[in-house]
């Protein structure tokens, strides 16, 4: 009778040995024999009557050895699933000076294996304290977005010359020296610019062009801190780049354009917010506030949540079998890496190992669970966003391109993740030390931009 035997070998590691008598794996060869033996396809004999002999002489030391380690297999995950063991990954084995395997000399065989054990993980949530940085939208920022609305559903008119801020640019960069001379192989590339976004001091000479005039501009001077970091990336230039901002370029002017922004009245409410059913101008910046609120709400809390996660990933202790974990990037994975590879990589290993480990004991602590119907609801959240946002959802053909998205396996897992995140960040939130503040946007934004997970 099969026997397996547990040994412990170092933190979080075992070793089973699985110890077979040729009683355990005989039967099972022969019964392989036989039906081999009335599907083999041999010259010379009729399906089904190649002597038994034959057989195992010919294919007798593949098949033995086949049903030999399939034993070894069925023993070793009966006793782990009896020993409720969990394990990472699955188990290695082990070097061993065993006797080779020999249909014609059976005899009882042992087959040891090293596993890592996965630690317990004690998680305190109530003891986490986070701060929620708010922040409150004014009337300034209303009417910024107003601005903007107007902008985006006006109407672009052609006019022959640049009269006031509003102006619309499409314009062409080609660098050159501070007299205009054009640098040959230097940078040529075309953009579309608002005249406020220049600099004040720039802005006068702008005034009175037309189509196909140049101008020679230095960015440093030509654009403050904030436009310029983006013109210079939008350039293909680094924006740490050494000089990059007291580059000369010569701007040709190839439109001039100007939007003509739509009255306040119910076509533009229409526009703007589809399907509302705005009437006045009131509930118009309401449901503006209401959009920039959720917008900025989402980044607190997205802020919020990657407090926690360092919360949980910093004070969170957990022990991990490190020789085995390394042990197996290098043989347990169809990629295999050397030793060197292992170690330079096990730090990001463990760390992205230990949130999996954090995760999987919360979703199940917290019963979190996705089912299908949401996983195609996001299908056609998705759709929608890309259709801009239009009210569509009982369009006829909203079910069945969400479904066409539900056949991408990558799609369904994906999704499925980052629904289970979340919703188990959602009930997190509930459970940990809430402290309230109230920020400026670019506080927030400076937040963001330290995100690091």
């Amino acid at each position: 009778m099969a026997t397996v035997s547990r040994e412990n070998i170092g933190k979080l590691t075992d070793k089973l040995t699985v110890t077979l008598s040729k009683n355990d794996y005989m039967p099972a060869f022969e019964q392989s024999l036989k039906k081999y033996a009335k599907t083999a396809n041999i010259p010379g004999f009729r399906k089904g009557m190649v002597p038994a002999g034959m057989i195992k002489k010919m294919h007798g030391s593949g098949v033995f050895t086949e049903e030999v380690l399939r034993t070894v297999e069925k023993e070793l995950n009966k006793y782990m699933q009896e020993e409720k063991l969990d394990i990472f990954a699955q188990p290695l084995p082990l070097e061993t000076d065993a006797r080779q395997l020999d249909m014609n000399n059976p005899a009882d065989y042992a087959f040891a294996f090293e596993i890592g054990l996965k630690p317990a993980i004690d998680i305190d949530i109530k003891g986490i304290t986070v701060t929620r940085h708010r922040v409150n939208v004014t009337d300034a920022m209303i009417d910024e977005e107003v601005e903007r609305l107007k902008v985006r559903h006006g109407k672009m008119t052609d006019p022959e010359e640049v009269t006031t801020e509003e102006n619309v640019l499409n314009v062409t960069f080609a660098e050159s020296d501070a007299e205009g001379n054009e640098i040959e192989g230097g940078i040529n590339k075309g953009n579309s610019v608002i005249v406020k976004y220049f600099s004040e001091s720039f802005r006068p000479q702008l005034m009175g062009k037309k189509k196909d005039d140049t101008l020679v501009l230095q960015l440093n001077s030509a654009f403050e801190e904030k436009e310029r970091e983006w013109i210079i990336s939008d350039l293909g230039i680094a924006v740490n780049e050494e000089g990059a901002a007291d580059k000369y370029f010569k701007m040709t002017i190839t439109k001039v354009g100007l939007i003509e922004k739509p009255e306040m009245n119910e076509e533009f409410f229409s526009q703007a917010f589809p399907g509302r059913n705005i009437a006045n101008e009131d509930d118009f910046r309401k449901a503006v506030k209401e959009g920039i609120q959720a917008t900025w709400d989402a980044q607190s809390r997205n802020q919020l949540h990657d407090q926690i996660y360092h919360h949980l990933i910093d004070h969170t202790p957990i022990d991990f079998p490190e020789d085995f974990l390394k042990r197996w990037m290098q043989e347990g994975q169809e990629e295999r890496k050397t030793a060197e590879e292992a170690e330079k990589e096990y730090p990001t290993f463990a760390n992205s190992l230990k949130w999996t480990l954090i995760t999987t004991q919360l979703t199940n602590q917290y019963e979190i669970n996705v089912d299908p119907a949401e996983i195609k609801e996001f299908a056609k959240q998705q759709i929608l966003g890309y259709m801009g946002g239009q009210s569509m959802e009982d369009a006829p053909w909203l079910d069945g391109y969400a479904d066409s998205m539900l056949k991408d396996k990558k799609f369904i897992e994906n999704t499925y993740y980052q629904l289970q995140t979340t919703k188990l960040f959602g009930a997190l939130e509930e459970q940990v030390n809430v402290i309230e503040d109230v920020v400026t946007p670019d506080e927030l934004t400076a937040m963001q931009h330290n995100h690091s997970h």
